[in-house]
């Protein structure tokens, strides 16, 4: 095995948006950073938006699924006991690379569901713990949006203005209003005006398979290039196995694989792990460390998803926009036990994209979408069509989990959807189903229990102030390790109903600022 260089202060597992905005901090507190990806970095050429072949090659290189994709950077994960199928990107900028870029704080009840609705459990900090942190990463994330959204406390709100609500969002928004339930601009990373390095967006409904215009905001762009001009050692096709300690219980670094299968040794005084909600427990059962709860990997968190899809005499061109969301809706989002479960879900208005998007069975319920009936079809929906999504909160609980499968080298998922999520669900369907007509749909497809949909991973090393109960304390330290920390999604006590990255890159940025904070009393592996 090989030692690598010199002894890091920190070494991060994970270019992600946590570990990107934790290097970051780092870095500005005058420590010393190596991060290991066991991807590598995007290949935008392989970015085919606005190119003939867009739609035969967008989901080969820039799929969702790691079993499709099968990059170099990605590891099997056995889903066949998982109602709902992990998607995720290994590689720098981590899944922000193919996420939609909805950029949604928690509202402060997520962070209360125990004292106020009896279920989960409440986090460890609240809102207004956060909030400084939303307002510093939205910043780092070139995040559009509008203040003064009445769902959200009073503050500063995104630097730049939303992204424009078009025909599709303003038939939205009139149809809202109509029903008298709340709406708002939607939040998203992605420049509206040149910011940084990224560009204003155009509009191509193109997000989730690589952004070739460079708008949408993703660590590889918005982060990494300045932070190793600034002096990170940031290594691609460095696949971490193992955490290590010494005969004090101190982690003094990580082992790890590079592309040629050569075994390397990385020496640390502090290891921070940011591999998302599978990739960390993985890691940290691997290296059978802090687990005397016996919590790493249960309590995994999905968000049940659904669509409601209208079909429109009209054009409305919503072959374009932001894919992003034009605009969402919390009007169901706080519980009302009459309705038959506990907590919410969030809507959000999108576009329906180019033209084979709308002949994709998963998205529109069609046993069959090719035969006679495909160019009819494809005229009546291909820009007088539009998505609705449905994010439900997903409750925790410990048999639905992460564990190693039998050669230690890939995961299982063990996850079942519960009765309240159901419930949810169809409540919310039932919901769109009313604005859908409202807004003049002549057709509307209703779908829920999504089964590709596992966009948000969390919970499966939960934080908490008591070390049988959880795996990290409030600061993402593991209570078993006292150099070890976890600074990514899968440390929330709860899911919320909010698409998480804003809140894992807000959590991380607080998680890293208190370790610069408490530096000199951190013990380290010298």
């Amino acid at each position: 095995m090989t030692r690598d260089g010199a002894r890091a202060d920190i070494v991060i597992v994970g270019a992600g948006p946590s570990g990107a905005v934790a290097a970051k901090r780092f870095l500005e507190a005058g420590l010393s950073v190596v991060c290991l990806e066991q991807g590598d970095w995007p290949d935008y050429t392989r970015a085919r938006a606005g190119f003939p072949d867009f739609e035969l090659v967008a989901r080969k290189d820039f799929n969702w699924d790691p079993n499709a994709r099968v990059r170099p950077g990605d590891y099997p994960i056995d889903d066949r006991a998982s109602d709902v199928t992990a998607l995720m990107f290994n590689g720098v900028g981590g899944s922000a690379v193919m996420y939609a870029a909805h950029w949604e704080r928690f509202l402060p009840s997520d962070f209360r569901v125990r004292t106020l609705d009896g279920v989960g459990d409440d986090w460890p900090i609240t809102y207004e713990e956060l909030e400084p942190y939303y307002v510093e990463v939205e910043k780092q994330f070139a995040v559009s949006g509008l203040d003064g959204n009445p769902a959200l406390p009073p503050g500063e709100g995104p630097p730049l203005p939303p992204v424009p609500l078009n025909q599709v969002g303003r038939l939205g928004a009139k149809a809202l209003n109509e029903l008298g339930w709340h709406w708002w601009p939607g939040a998203n990373a992605i420049a509206t005006r040149d910011y940084g390095r990224l560009h204003a967006c155009v509009q191509r409904a193109a997000c989730p398979f690589g952004c070739p215009t460079g708008a949408k905001a993703s660590p590889d762009r918005t982060h990494w290039p300045d932070l190793v001009a600034a002096g990170a050692r940031l290594v691609v096709r460095a696949a971490v196995t193992r955490i290590t300690t010494r005969a004090d219980g101190l982690a003094d670094g990580v082992c790890w694989v590079d592309a040629d299968g050569e075994e390397h040794f990385q020496p640390a005084g502090a290891v921070v792990v940011c591999a998302n909600g599978i990739g960390t427990p993985r890691l940290l059962l691997q290296s059978d460390l802090a687990n005397s709860s016996g919590l790493v990997g249960r309590r995994l968190m999905m968000h049940p998803f659904g669509n409601a899809i209208g079909v429109f005499d009209e054009d409305l061109e919503s072959w374009r926009g932001p894919l992003g969301q034009y605009l969402h809706s919390l009007q169901f989002y706080e519980t009302d036990t009459a309705r038959g479960f506990v907590r919410g879900a969030k809507w959000n208005l999108l576009p329906s994209g180019a033209p084979l998007s709308m002949m994709l069975p998963g998205l529109w319920g069609d046993d069959v979408a090719w035969g006679p009936e495909f160019h009819r079809q494809l005229r009546a929906r291909l820009g007088h069509s539009v998505v609705w999504t449905v994010i439900c909160e997903d409750l925790p609980d410990p048999d639905n989990r992460v564990v190693l499968d039998d050669d230690g080298h890939g995961v299982r998922l063990e996850y079942r959807t519960s009765e309240n999520s159901r419930r949810m669900l169809d409540f919310h369907l039932a919901r769109l189903d009313e604005v859908l007509t409202a807004m003049g749909a002549v057709e509307r497809r209703l779908s829920g229990g999504i089964r590709e949909s596992g966009w948000h991973i969390m919970g499966t090393a939960r934080m908490g102030d008591d070390p049988e109960t959880s795996v990290v304390d409030r600061h993402g330290r593991a209570h078993d390790v006292a150099n070890l920390y976890v600074f990514d999604g899968s440390v929330f006590p709860t899911s919320s109903g909010m698409n998480p990255t804003a809140t894992i890159a807000a959590n991380a940025l607080r998680c890293a600022d208190a370790l610069v904070a408490a530096r000199r009393e951190q013990p380290v592996a010298a």
